[in-house]
């Protein structure tokens, strides 16, 4: 299989901080990959660079060995860790937004996924909790029939009773040919669904590796790992 995702020495700086330093990486299609690390540790600027929202200050990344641009953005879906949908809009109203813009929106599925995570999509925006707001562009991005799926932080702002559903609703709406990345620092909740691991540490790739692996051959869970390699 071809890879969908390479860093080559990428590295991004601020000023005199390494948000990224020389990272070598390369994620393979049709895998479901956690990018784990503490905050502050480089996961959203990986995202934002395979986006083409940050540019390197060295290095490259690609998407399918393309330089992030037009032609990537067609193939990734991206969800931001913070909200970006206008108040004011009704929920039917954003999904006929995104299916005029992407035309690998599948609208069918963005209202198959609203009616089991029962969201009325007549409602406002406005009018929902943070967590439902959330809900709501996370079924935007899935619903998209993608190549890679950049999801940043997707159960960081939800309570955990809702957590189940929201990981559900993620590995029932992609392509096994296609490519999931989800960063977070909730590891506990994510490893039942994870194939490959990265783990992030203040800019640098300290670890990256299939679930598999790390439970035969370190004898221990993912997240009992993390917390030993992190210290938490």
């Amino acid at each position: 299989m071809n890879a969908i995702l390479e860093c080559r020495h990428l590295t991004k700086t601020f000023g005199s901080t390494n948000a990224l330093w020389d990272v070598n990486l390369t994620v393979e299609r049709g895998r479901i990959v956690g990018l784990l690390g503490p905050n502050g540790s480089g996961k959203s600027t990986l995202i934002k660079l395979a986006n083409e929202l940050l540019t390197p200050t060295s290095g490259e990344i690609l998407i399918d060995g393309k330089k992030p641009g037009v032609e990537t953005k067609k193939i990734v879906s991206y969800l931001p860790e913070r909200t970006y949908l206008n108040d004011w809009m009704r929920v039917h109203q954003i999904i006929e937004f995104f299916n005029d813009f992407y035309e690998n929106f599948n609208k069918q599925k963005a209202y198959d996924m609203l009616k089991r995570l029962r969201i009325n999509p007549n409602d406002r925006l406005k009018t929902m909790s943070k967590g439902t707001k959330e809900k709501v562009q996370l079924i935007l991005v899935m619903s998209r029939e993608a190549d890679l799926y950049l999801l940043d932080e997707p159960i960081g702002g939800v309570d955990p009773a809702a957590r189940d559903y929201i990981l559900d609703t993620i590995i029932s709406n992609y392509s096994e040919q296609a490519t999931i990345i989800l960063s977070t620092h909730l590891i506990s909740d994510v490893e039942k669904i994870l194939d490959d691991v990265i783990f992030i540490k203040e800019g640098s790739i300290v670890k990256s590796s299939s679930v598999d692996e790390i439970r035969d051959l370190e004898g221990k869970s993912v997240d009992a790992l993390f917390r030993e390699v992190f210290k938490c």
